[in-house]
């Protein structure tokens, strides 16, 4: 259990260090006034206590992926809990960070208006369909894979269309009411249930002494049962997503930007709620690798259920937590993708009523953006779940990997330390880039070829970077 110890003291001290650096970087400024304060609306900008915003981020960032990812991801062994820690303390995190904090000083824009503030006209309209267009798969997925969990609970009774159509409509109504109204409101109940996920099986994992992988020399490697079809670069880094990075969160922070009502809680809500999802990420992958007695077995056990996390994550919750403990495990797990998917949908409602300029206090407003999105979201849910999940990954990093080159930019034009975003932006353009290249759904090429392409392309986006970065410099010195 050592490496699972140091992983975890690791997040902790990336908060109370490596956080500080990123606050210090941006320059948080607790005397600044905010959108809650100067644009109050009473739907979207209203203040909130940073508690509750805190709590509100987590769950919504925190959807499937740091279970189901996670779980998926142990499959290659105690390597993913490096992924988890690196990526979410140096990526995740700080990607979280500035991307809130970004919006706080914007009044609140949405991430394709950001990007296009600094990235241009282009990258804006490109952003604003492809953010749209992620953030109802978002919601197809977070409809489909909770209804499933329910109705194995139910079974007989209450089948998946069912729980379906109820999540369809707490949706609607999570989407179209002001945020302190239902969100606001039903979020405790569901944090209770989350944390108590978390802490219930990571606890009952230590006190059975479940042996848990140790990161060694020997365990250094790809432990994947098809390894060959299954490299760890850049398979692993896209499987497990939202335990490290994902560019959904970006869509997220700016929903808590409008409600914070000072800048000095920008490290707690937005950086904090990434490494407490970065634990659960680590709790469900360190429970996954030792359940089954290894991850050897953790693969027999994935190939035999078809990749089914959900199965496991029932078996496990049942067989450490007992009948009952085990239901509000699954409530929380359930609560997870949940409350990520109706804020998915409201985030796509704000990002269309911002270029379209359309006031969001008029509920007719509101209706005529969100009748058009559920229908999207209702024909995506009769896809092939296993079909939109992938996709979904590849576009969650993609996205994260260009909201990483909005910041190093942003930071270059403030004059500010920009490698702490350039290095991590670099990262993940090799990362899918290569995975494109490899990947099922994408064009399948041989492990060596894509990664070469990948870091090809990785080292001319650097290389574009630093002569834009000189040019600037230049004409600075110049105009000086």
């Amino acid at each position: 259990m050592i490496t699972f110890f140091l992983s975890i003291l690791a997040l902790v001290l990336g908060y109370l260090f490596y956080g500080r650096l990123v606050e210090r970087i941006f320059g948080s400024d607790p005397t600044r006034q905010t959108p809650a304060e100067t644009l109050n609306d009473g739907v979207d900008f209203v203040p909130l206590k940073w508690g509750k915003i805190f709590l509100i981020q987590f769950l919504n960032i925190a959807g499937l992926g740091p279970i189901f990812g996670a779980i998926a991801g142990a499959v290659w062994g105690p390597v993913a809990f490096l992924w988890i820690v690196l990526g979410c303390v140096f990526a995740g995190a700080a990607h979280d960070y500035f991307s809130g904090m970004m919006s706080l000083r914007m009044d609140g824009l949405s991430i394709p208006e950001i990007v296009g503030r600094i990235m241009g006209n282009g990258t804006k309209q490109f952003m604003r369909g492809f953010t749209v267009a992620m953030m109802i798969l978002v919601g197809a997925v977070f409809i489909i894979g909770p209804a499933k969990i329910l109705s194995g609970l139910t079974a007989g009774f209450m089948d998946v269309t069912i729980w379906a159509v109820i999540i369809f409509i707490y949706y609607v109504l999570a989407t179209l009411l002001p945020i302190d109204k239902l969100i606001g409101r039903i979020y405790p109940f569901f944090g209770f249930a989350m944390l108590f996920m978390a802490v219930g099986i990571g606890g009952t994992m230590i006190y059975n002494g479940l042996p848990i992988p140790e990161l060694s020399i020997d365990n250094f490697r790809n432990m994947n049962a098809n390894a060959s079809s299954f490299p760890i670069f850049p398979m692993l880094f896209v499987t497990i997503a939202c335990g490290a990075i994902s560019g959904f969160h970006s869509t997220q922070s700016p929903l808590m930007a409008r409600c914070m009502t000072n800048e000095k809680y920008g490290r707690r809500v937005f950086y904090g709620a990434m490494i407490t999802e970065g634990l659960v990420a680590l709790i469900w992958a360190a429970v996954a690798m030792s359940f089954f007695g290894g991850v050897k077995e953790l693969n027999s056990t994935m190939a035999e259920h078809q990749g089914n996390a959900a199965w496991i994550v029932n078996e496990i919750s049942n067989s450490l937590l007992g009948r009952f403990g085990a239901v509000l495990a699954i409530i929380g797990v359930v609560a997870a993708p949940i409350t990520s998917g109706d804020t998915a949908f409201r985030s796509a409602r704000l990002i269309v009523a911002d270029f379209l300029k359309l006031r969001q206090d008029l509920i007719r407003n509101r209706l005529y953006i969100t009748i058009p999105l559920f229908v999207l979201g209702f024909l995506l849910t009769q896809v092939d779940f296993s079909i939109i999940w992938r996709y979904m990954a590849w576009s969650n990093q993609t996205l994260a990997t260009i909201v990483l080159w909005t910041i190093a930019v942003y930071l270059l034009n403030e004059r500010k330390f920009y490698w702490v975003m350039l290095i991590p932006a670099v990262f993940m353009t090799a990362v899918v880039s290569s995975y494109i290249m490899v990947a099922p759904e994408g064009l399948s090429l041989k492990p060596l070829i894509g990664n070469i392409t990948g870091a090809s392309i990785a080292i001319l986006s650097l290389i574009a970077f630093l002569l834009y970065a000189l040019k600037r410099k230049t004409s600075q010195k110049a105009i000086n």
